[in-house]
């Protein structure tokens, strides 16, 4: 019995030794068993067909082929080895006149699927300029393609002190190095300095206001003033709006003519004396969950569970637009402002509202809600009351 040792066409390795019976048919079927290929030929070293089972020797070296033809395995490893070499020969390359001399395979092997690696997987395959000493043009930034090249290197991302990584991260993307782009944009976001939510001092503030007129409208909306002592302050005309007030002291502070809607005046301190003939701190607030306690000794800040009361104090021009008032005492408060200046409770909820001997002229009432509100000896002439609830039990 013959023995021979059977190879895919082609290659010198996972070869298989078979006997050889029978006929040539019975020989490709055992080779396609073995070489989990569609055998349909077979040759020799030397790359004859075999056509005639009697022509085996024992202990033959055969190639079994699906119906291509015969390839010598020896010009294929030739041809690998080449192709291997090739990623380990030398280049230099020209960024922006400045030369890097690295080998092929550090621009192919860490990122493969990168427009860099492509450009130098084989040679001349993208058609790269050189310049007369075979420099390999590219124009490009070298102060930032030099951490790419280290890093295409060794791994590792490293920058020198004072360079920008937001450029290193440009260049990145422009060659296609995906993995390195990420490290970058997460090392950018960990440089990033912290947000400063940190309420604003009463020093701080107090520059604000000596830069601005007392006529002129300083924005501060949204801005954090939790904790900030701001009493005794002339805070006219200021838009507070959103802002957090929250334990802010605002005692003996004038706040006339600002604008407080939405702002958080959770635990504030409002404690100021009332002066009924002048136009007093007024406040715009759209929050249902929270109350202006202003009576006539003073304003403070309370919760929704306490009784509201504005009783005898100056509310002109007041604006109080949305408001939740509900249940509060507004007896004998004046509204009308001689400006010209009209108070605006549009929408409001003053369901049960106390507002007798009130002086509401020309007051916007437009959709507020004044149910079963006491309205006696109130005047509200010049008022605007379209859609406004005057149901009374």
């Amino acid at each position: 019995m013959r023995r021979v040792t059977l190879f895919v066409n082609g290659t010198s390795k996972n070869g298989k030794v078979v006997a050889v019976y029978g006929t040539l048919s019975d020989l490709l079927s055992v080779a396609s068993n073995k070489l989990g290929i569609k055998a349909s030929s077979l040759y020799n070293g030397k790359g004859g067909l075999i056509d005639d089972i009697a022509l085996i020797r024992d202990d033959d070296v055969l190639y079994v082929s699906e119906g291509d033809p015969f390839i010598d395995p020896q010009t294929e490893s030739k041809v690998a080895s080449g192709q291997h070499g090739a990623h380990t020969d030398w280049l230099t390359l020209n960024i922006g006149g400045r030369l890097f001399t690295t080998t092929r395979s550090t621009l192919v092997s860490k990122e493969p699927e990168s427009m860099l690696a492509h450009m130098f997987c084989e040679k001349d395959v993208w058609g790269n300029k050189q310049d007369k000493h075979g420099a390999y043009l590219i124009d490009r930034s070298p102060e930032y393609f030099e951490p790419i090249l280290n890093y295409l290197r060794h791994g590792q991302l490293i920058i020198n002190e004072g360079l920008n990584i937001r450029g290193v991260l440009e260049e990145a993307r422009f060659f296609g190095i995906e993995q390195l782009a990420e490290q970058l944009e997460v090392a950018i976001k960990n440089c990033q300095p912290p947000e400063d939510h940190s309420p604003i001092s009463r020093k701080e503030f107090v520059r604000f206001l000596l830069a601005t007129s007392t006529k002129s409208e300083l924005r501060c909306q949204g801005l954090n003033f939790s904790g900030t002592d701001l009493s005794r302050l002339d805070l006219r005309y200021i838009n507070f709006k959103m802002a957090n007030l929250s334990r802010c002291n605002l005692a003996h502070a004038n706040l006339c003519c600002s604008n407080l809607e939405r702002a958080d005046l959770s635990g504030a301190n409002l404690d100021v004396s009332v002066d009924v003939n002048r136009k007093v701190s007024w406040f715009h607030t759209g929050d249902a969950n929270v109350f202006l306690l202003l009576p006539s000794s003073g304003v403070f800040f309370v919760s929704m569970a306490c009784v509201v009361v504005f009783k005898g104090t100056n509310l002109q021009g007041v604006k109080m637009l949305c408001c939740n008032a509900e249940g509060a005492s507004l007896k004998g408060c004046n509204f009308e402002d001689p400006s010209g200046l009209k108070a605006n409770l549009e929408g409001a909820n003053l369901k049960g509202v106390d507002m007798e001997g009130s002086q509401m002229t020309g007051i916007n009432l437009r959709v507020a809600t004044l149910k079963n509100a006491k309205l006696k000896n109130c005047n509200l002439r010049g008022a605007t009351l379209a859609g406004t609830d005057l149901e009374v039990n």
